[in-house]
């Protein structure tokens, strides 16, 4: 808990061309001197202090902040300011074209998705409690803090730090064993930390005066101290901090972060931002490859519980027995769907699970003395985080053509050739374009002929569950998506959970945990990809209740309808658009493509305007341009009812007459209203009109939209280019 002046540090390694990286707690940063201070480059942490439960572990929001020079080598997503087509601002997600779906293995690393759920919970912390809270919450986290230290060392015990700390205080038990004096305390169901000769206490803005009191009693009860005062005993508690770390400087300056007085106004707040957003309580969401299935209530009700959100990922085991039994059941769960033996719950997301799967494959190549095995084989049309998550295990990346299917021929040859250092095969089943490969199993088999591995990404498991496994294609581990398949909100991005599930001869490998390790651990386990020894523990109860309630029968009707409803749809719409291939029987998975390469050459109108024009039908737009450029990829998933499928088919169907209208030439290919699409409030409702099209063309082009409500954009089409081209990314407002 030391408060360190790195100056000289950070000074020694600029000069030696070095780059200086800070962790930092945030709210430490409302009221110490910030790192950018003493020379650093990056600062990272976690935002779990503003307002995010502990959740035994997770989730919780990261940040990583740099300056402005360093922002094209950051991983994850980036907001930034452009204009749109009215010229109003903007947001947007910046600088898209460093991601891993544009640069695959020379992506900046495998991350994919952001936190945003758990970013907004901490940034409404800040809205909120504004910046004069904050700083009240700090001083008192700082105030509770010194007199704990106050009232130790008044009791004869050694305070570690008398100077710089912020909101944690180490005592010296010596000759006492730390380790036993906190076992005794945990006995009176006070939690401390061991280290050394130490014990630690944190302290936060929820704890009273009373609860330090009441520590301090049992450290002298447990023979701590009880001598004549020490040094710390002149601690002076006013929750200022010495003037040597504390903040002069400016920050959460913005109107945002210093103009909301009410729960009221918050409230209200909220909800204007909610309106901005076409979600899934407005539209279904068909965002191919994304399965944005409906997250229930229920699933969702045990995250609030103060017996999920409260536990301590290194809380004693005889306190987290019922969260150990919850974690280990749905490893159960995840077991039975994937037809494998053993899972690991530590991987955050899809990427973390890929990544966590390989260096398990790795791992265990390592322990045959097959450790030189390097290669992997990856299809085209696979996630571009399957070649980032490759090159973050240092392999060589061999690519196959997919696009109608993998030519066995080709690929048995593939694998041949690199036969004595081919490491794995990774595959996404059913393939990302959208139809199950007929030769899977072969594929599996030729892989390991060739002494290699598979590795399944389970991106598109919700076409699997109970129909086909991992395991009875061939498979020797994959990641799970709990996110999309089993149901987690996926809150703009995350948070995630990306369980791995492996074959028996894996098992040993599966990551462990320098505090605590899990039981899913293996005997010679593979790095942690976690904080935490279990992850983001504390959404594992939505997949647990979403499996719990369906039951086997329901689990299994949920691949089934989703494989209906895209085939139904895929039907409506194939005497309108071309579809991209589909299996031997014209039959897609969960989801399909329509390209519009021929509507581009024949009319100028590309996937963008088709999709953009969708909003003012009031849906959301599916996936764009991938895995087949010029395209949408649409999945329906099970949650949705026939009558919304029709309605989505019936905007795609009138689309496709807007378009003739351009190809007859009622049109121009220049003012017409795809190419206008999303058309806002403001400009349906100015006095000055000056399109081909008529207003209720352009903004109620549907009897649904008057029917069911309206969703009016908050803001036209976005210059990205311009976006990207001169970075805005701070509010200043």
């Amino acid at each position: 808990g030391r408060l360190v002046d790195y100056s000289a540090v950070g000074k020694s390694l600029k000069q030696n061309g070095a780059h200086f990286v800070v962790a930092a707690d945030p709210l430490a940063l409302v009221a110490a001197k910030p790192p950018s201070e003493f020379g650093a480059d990056i600062v990272i942490g976690s935002m779990q202090r503003f307002g995010v439960p502990m959740w035994f572990g997770g989730p919780s929001a990261a940040y990583l902040a740099t300056s402005k020079k360093q922002v094209r080598r950051m991983p994850g997503r980036i907001i930034g300011e452009s204009i749109d087509r009215l010229g109003n601002p903007a947001y947007r997600l910046t600088l898209q074209t460093r991601e891993q779906h544009i640069r695959l293995d020379k992506a900046t690393s495998n991350v994919c998705t952001a936190q945003v759920l758990l970013a907004n919970m901490a940034g409404m912390f800040a809205v909120y409690h504004r910046k004069d809270g904050l700083q009240r919450i700090a001083k008192r986290v700082h105030g509770l803090a010194q007199l704990c230290a106050s009232e130790a060392g008044k009791a004869g015990m050694a305070v570690t730090n008398t100077e710089g700390f912020f909101d944690v205080v180490a005592i010296d038990v010596s000759p006492k064993s730390a380790a036993a004096v906190v076992e005794e305390l945990q006995a009176k169901k006070l939690n401390l930390r061991a280290l050394n000769n130490s014990v630690l206490m944190n302290l936060d803005e929820t704890h009273l005066e009373t609860d330090v009191h009441c520590v301090i009693d049992a450290l002298k009860a447990a023979g701590v101290g009880g001598g004549s005062a020490t040094s710390a005993a002149s601690i002076q508690v006013n929750g200022e901090m010495p003037a040597s770390f504390a903040r002069t400087g400016p920050f959460l300056e913005q109107k945002i972060f210093n103009s909301i007085t009410s729960e009221t106004e918050m409230m209200r707040y909220m909800h204007t931002l909610q309106l901005k957003d076409l979600a899934l309580d407005k539209s279904m969401i068909s965002l191919g490859s994304c399965t944005m299935k409906l997250n229930s209530v229920s699933s969702l009700a045990p995250c609030s519980w103060p017996e999920v959100g409260n536990m301590h990922p290194f809380a004693p085991s005889s306190q987290t027995a019922g969260y150990r039994e919850l974690l280990e059941s749905l490893e159960k769960y995840l077991n039975s769907c994937t037809g494998f033996d053993a899972c690991s719950l530590q991987p955050t997301s899809g990427a973390s699970g890929e990544y966590a799967g390989l260096l398990v494959i790795r791992k265990y190549q390592e322990a045959q003395g097959q450790g030189h095995r390097n290669v992997c084989i990856i299809p085209r049309s696979a996630h571009g985080t399957n070649p980032a998550s490759a090159a973050m295990c240092d392999m060589e990346i061999k690519w196959i053509d997919d696009s109608t299917g993998m030519d066995l021929q080709e690929f048995k040859a593939l694998c041949h050739e690199y036969k004595d250092r081919l490491s794995c095969l990774m595959v996404t089943y059913p393939s990302t374009r959208a139809f199950f490969e007929d030769n899977i199993q072969e594929i599996c088999a030729t892989v390991h002929e060739c002494g290699g591995q598979v590795y399944m990404d389970g991106a598109n498991m919700n076409a699997q569950l109970g129909l086909t496994s991992p395991g009875m294609i061939g498979a020797d581990v994959c990641h799970l998506n709990l996110h999309k398949t089993f149901s987690i909100p996926h809150g703009g991005g995350g948070p995630g959970l990306g369980p791995i599930c492996v074959r028996k001869h894996l098992a040993p490998h599966l990551q462990g945990h320098c505090v605590v390790n899990p039981s899913s651990a293996g005997s010679d386990p593979a790095g942690a990809v976690s904080a935490a020894p279990w992850g983001q523990a504390g959404i594992a109860c939505v997949p647990w209740m979403f499996c719990t309630m369906l039951g086997k029968q329901g689990v299994l009707d949920s691949a089934r309808y989703a494989i209906l409803n895209a085939n139904y749809m895929k039907a409506r719409l194939e005497p309108h658009f071309d579809i991209v291939a589909t299996n031997k029987n014209n039959r897609c998975s969960h989801e399909f493509i329509m390209d519009f390469s021929t509507i581009r050459k024949n009319t100028g109108i590309v996937e963008e305007d088709i999709a953009k024009r969708l909003q003012d039908y009031g849906f959301h737009a599916p996936t764009m341009s991938w895995p087949v450029p010029h395209s949408l990829m649409v999945e329906p998933t099970e949650s949705e009812d026939k009558g919304e499928l029709d309605r989505f088919c019936d905007a795609m169907i009138l689309i496709r007459k807007e378009i003739q209208k351009i190809e007859s030439g009622e049109w121009s290919t220049e003012d017409n209203p795809l190419k206008h699409a999303p058309h806002t409030q403001t400009e349906v409702c100015a006095t000055e009109w000056t399109h081909p099209y008529t207003r209720e063309e352009a903004a109620f082009p549907a009897p649904w939209t008057l029917k069911r409500g309206k969703f009016w954009p908050t803001v036209a089409r976005v210059d990205n280019s311009l976006g990207d081209r001169k970075l805005k990314l701070r509010l200043e407002e």
